[in-house]
């Protein structure tokens, strides 16, 4: 592929979108975003070649955006909270390719939604590409990533979440699990990370220990586990003392904020390898 092919990005919330976007540009891509309306950042449009506005749910608009800037493949990065499906904010609307899309599933998973999402891609001629293929520096690496180290009680507690939280998310309902002292407090479904740590936090009372799996059998190309910044403010105020993210497998962005807002709460941020047969 020419160094000069068009890379398509379709972008939501967050910084992921900014990430993918310098990396590939980096590498010397053209690169033409497709900015969901109500979620993607403004700025984007200085760090692209091209940018559209559409609203989540524009199937048929973003496939032919894509097709008018020759784009040859495709990154989906940034998040779209799904709760947005039901919420009649109008930041959803759903033309009839998108619809029919919908309509066919067995079931509204994120993974069916995504898996669903690619199919339509790859019928248009695009290789869907993952988000850590432009920009692997935010692979999360083994260990602690700050100044805190866990004790061995947490770390108990990470053994016992990491099965749970494979299994849930093996069953697509969720990749994250709050615990304490062999306790279940929450577990992560529509309502997403930030809430599910809110609700464990609440319950834990101080000593809980969140822990955020890939999940067996993710699609590389749809979806990455991702933290930030706003993770540790989320953990700092609902009393959680540790992460524990898939080492290799989890992007983290802004790295220094995070290992600096974690150490200043005394929060232990911790990459672990997946233990044999959790996956």
């Amino acid at each position: 592929m020419s160094a000069a092919a068009t890379l398509g990005l379709v972008a939501g919330l967050g910084r992921l979108p900014f990430e993918v976007a310098r990396g590939a540009r980096r590498a010397g891509r053209r690169v033409a975003a497709a900015a969901f309306v109500g979620f993607a950042d403004p700025a984007l449009a200085g760090e692209v070649d091209a940018l559209r506005w559409l609203h989540v749910g524009e199937l048929g608009a973003l496939l032919d955006w894509l097709a008018a800037e020759a784009a040859s493949e495709v990154v989906l990065a940034g998040l779209v909270p799904k709760q947005h499906l039901f919420s009649g904010s109008g930041l959803v609307r759903l033309d009839a390719r998108a619809a029919a899309l919908l309509a066919e599933l067995g079931d509204r998973g994120d993974d069916a939604i995504l898996r669903a999402l690619a199919g339509a891609l790859e019928d248009a001629g695009l290789r869907l590409a993952s988000q850590a293929e432009f920009a692997p520096h935010l692979l999360a690496p083994e260990g602690p990533l700050g100044a805190i180290r866990p004790s061995a009680a947490q770390l108990d507690d990470v053994g016992f979440a990491w099965p749970l939280a494979k299994a849930i998310g093996r069953l697509d309902i969720g990749q994250t699990v709050v615990v304490r002292e062999r306790t279940v407090l929450a577990v992560e479904a529509i309502e997403g990370t930030d809430a599910a740590i809110r609700r464990g936090g609440a319950l834990g009372r101080g000593g809980a220990c969140a822990v955020k799996v890939w999940k067996p059998g993710q699609d590389p190309r749809l979806d990455f586990p991702t933290i930030g910044p706003d993770t540790v403010e989320t953990l700092r105020e609902a009393g959680v003392a540790l992460l524990a993210v898939e080492a290799g497998r989890t992007l983290v962005l802004e790295r220094e904020a995070v290992v600096q807002r974690a150490d200043a709460a005394a929060i232990c941020v911790l990459g672990v390898a997946d233990p044999a047969g959790a996956r």
